[in-house]
């Protein structure tokens, strides 16, 4: 699973921003890295110098094996709390993912039961 973090020109992209949430991210999705070829995570800070409440926005896409890219977001007052709930909704999204493909329709009939 390759990891890229991504940040725009008002956050500065420092050694250890980077490797925490790189950190987060493989702890997060490590029960799905067989499935993912790439993360990438882009993290923003939408009124840069105005400041403000949830002004932090993480966006995070993961390109599972064989499927289409997946992609959330989550908005916080830091960064760090904008990837960690970032990642909680990618979770249950790979989740939602995995189960529907596991749990196909098309399982037996009342009519392929044994009549009494």
């Amino acid at each position: 699973m390759q990891i890229q973090i991504n940040t725009d020109d008002n956050i500065e992209g420092h050694d250890a921003l980077t490797a925490q949430v790189e950190a987060d991210v493989r702890d997060g999705l490590s029960r799905f890295a067989a499935q993912i070829t790439r993360v990438e995570v882009h993290l923003s800070d939408q009124n840069a110098a105005k400041g403000g409440i949830d002004d932090k926005r993480c966006l995070l896409e993961v390109r599972p094996t064989g499927q289409q890219p997946m992609a959330v977001t989550h908005q916080a007052g830091t960064l760090q709390e904008a990837s960690l709930g970032a990642l909680k909704k990618m979770q249950r999204k790979l989740e939602s993912s995995a189960g529907r493909q596991n749990n196909a329709k098309g399982g037996h009939s009342v009519r392929d039961l044994d009549p009494l």
